[in-house]
Order: C-alpha cells, then structure tokens, then sequence
C-alpha cells in the first residue's frame, strides 16, 4: 500500500500531523508513506523513521499555476492507493482530485465533498487530553481501519552529532548544565499573537525571582534581533543578567538542540512550544486571545505542560465577540490580559521544574 498524506502550511501544524505516519507503520509496517509539506517546516520532520519519502510545495508552486500544476501532477504519477488531505485547500484538492488513487480521505467541506471518498467533520470537543488539533487528525485514519483512540505523540528525531554540537556550543557560551536552563519564547509569528512586550518582561523577571539561578535564553532569529532585545532592556536588572541574550540556534535544527537542554521553554503558543512538547520539554503556553486553547492545548496535564488563555480569566469578554473580531482586535483583547492574572499558575508550574 502507497500511502500519501498532505499537510502544507506551518510547523506546528506540520509537525502534528506527522503522528500520523507512526500509527500507520504499526498497523501496515510494509506500507510506504509520502509526506507533502512546506519546504520550509522540514526541519521538524528531518530524520522521522517513519516517513518515506517527501514531496516539498515551495514559493514557485504557491505563486505560479503551472508550477503548481507540474506538482500536482508530479505527485499523480506516483500512483498512491490512499491519499489523507488533511490541509484541505486549493493546492491539496486537486492533487487529490487528480490523483488515482482509490482511497480519498479528508476533512468536511460541502464544495470539495465531491472530490472524497470518506470525510469527517471537526470535533469541536476533546474526548482526551490529546486535544482536538490531535484527535481530529487521527479520526481520518479510520477508513482504512486505523483505532483513532490510541493517541500517539509527534515526536522530533534529533541526532546526536546534532545532541553534542549543541552542548559544546552552550559550554563555550559559558552555560552551567548544574543550573537550571530556560527558553522563552519571547515572540510570536505575528503582533496578534504576540504577548505585549512589557507583560512578557515581566513574566520572565518572576521566573528569574523564582530561580537566582537561572539560565535564560530567548527564542528568536536575528532578524527579529531589535524586538527581542526591546522586551530584554524592559525586564529588571536583576534579570538582564540571568539572560544570555546573544545564545540562539541560526536555524530550526539548531534551536532545537539547545532547546533539548532545558528544563522548559515558556512564552507564546506556537510553533515553538509544539516543538517542545515533541522533544519532551515541559511547556507553559501563552495564548494569543483569537486563537482556540481548546484546539491547540496538545497533551496537557496541567502539570508538565500547562495553557492560559485570557478566556480562562475573563470569559465575559468573548460573550459577544466571534473569532475574526477577536483576531481583528486582538491588542485590545492583550492589554486586558495582565501578567498577575497568570503568575500563579506560572509560580505552581515551576515549581515542578
């Protein structure tokens, strides 16, 4: 059985739907699995074991429709018996639509239904603590007799010349391993999902009370370099000097490998703290107030990996506001969204550190 499963878009996203090769593996160890993604989210799916073969949808292919079309057709003369469209956009429609194979597999969407052989609604409640971004995905394995109840974990494959290059790097930086070390993400991929800057400073100045200590280094790209360095010069004096501010991975690979050494990584809900939990890092998230905690909040136990959400404080302010008017004033929503509403969920998650 060739089996084909397309998730373009980000790497939070990218990375959760690879669950879904090592489920497949174990019920069809013969099978061979073809992932198309994003070029640029590979990184968190370099070395999976269980993925066969990649198909990368690049800039050229988004931005030009005979590139597009050379891929979609590219990938129907790969002949797959089942294709899993779990993206379930324009591009994944008609590689799907134009494919042979016999198996079609999707989400519910009333103008593309007709391209599917088998598609199923999202949940809109989770039925374990997996989450619905995980149990959504795994409910598109049933058609080809898959138990989506066992939930599996995305997991990050990293090597050990990656493991060893990443701890030389952090020794020559002059970091104690014997002290405890903390990543923060201190930005997210946009302003709206960004935890205004002073708020953020002031997080990490509670983590820096609560651990003397300890060893902080930002999550961010040098590009993003004046922003970081904003929130560092609003964090106390004190603080300033638990932060390493110039320690940071030049790209995903390697903020993944100095990541691997931390006790945890804390700040905004995204790309990073999907990471995190794929390497078995504890997490504290921090929500953007337009995005859906309920989707998002992959395996927490509100012990190792903990969520806030200013709907978790003040869920009056949502009664009367969909989703789009909460993304579309998502700043306002952030101002009403103080730290001493969080600290002492933060202050009982460290103290499991």
């Amino acid at each position: 059985m060739k089996i084909l499963i397309i998730q373009q878009k980000m790497i939070g996203d990218v990375l959760t739907s690879s669950i879904l090769f090592e489920a497949i593996k174990h019920q069809y160890p013969n099978a061979q699995l073809h992932y198309v993604i994003n070029d640029h989210t590979y990184p968190v799916v370099q070395g999976h074991p269980y993925i066969g073969k990649f198909h990368f949808f690049t800039k050229e292919h988004r931005g030009n429709i005979f590139k597009l079309l050379q891929f979609v057709f590219a990938i129907r003369r790969e002949r797959f018996d089942v294709i899993i469209d779990v993206y379930s956009k324009l591009s994944s429609n008609l590689m799907t639509l134009f494919s042979s194979a016999q198996i079609k597999i999707s989400k519910q969407k009333w103008y593309t239904s007709f391209i599917y052989n088998y598609t199923f609604r999202e949940l809109r409640h989770a039925n374990t603590n997996a989450g619905i971004a995980i149990e959504n995905r795994l409910q598109l394995l049933q058609p080809i007799n898959i138990d989506f109840a066992k939930a599996v974990k995305p997991k990050i494959y990293l090597t050990q010349a990656e493991k060893n290059s990443a701890k030389n790097f952090l020794e020559d930086k002059g970091i104690n391993f014997d002290d405890p070390i903390f990543m923060i993400s201190v930005l997210g991929s946009g302003f709206n999902k960004t935890y205004p800057f002073a708020y953020m400073a002031e997080v990490i100045d509670n983590i820096a009370a609560q651990f003397p200590k300890s060893q902080i280094l930002f999550n961010y790209i040098p590009s993003q370099r004046e922003q970081a360095k904003s929130i560092f010069d609003l964090c106390k004096s004190g603080t300033q000097h638990n932060i390493h501010f110039n320690i940071f991975g030049n790209s995903i690979r390697e903020f993944l490998a100095i990541s691997s050494y931390c006790k945890a990584l804390i700040g905004n809900e995204g790309g990073a703290i999907n990471m995190a939990k794929a390497l078995d890092i504890k997490t504290f998230a921090i929500y953007s107030p337009w995005i859906s905690k309920e989707v998002w909040s992959v395996f927490e136990d509100g012990k190792h990996h903990v969520s806030v959400h200013l709907k978790d404080f003040k869920p009056n302010l949502f009664k009367n506001d969909d989703a789009k008017s909460v993304k579309k004033n998502a700043l306002m929503y952030y101002k009403e969204f103080s730290p001493n509403l969080m600290i002492p969920k933060l202050k009982e998650f460290l103290k499991n550190i």
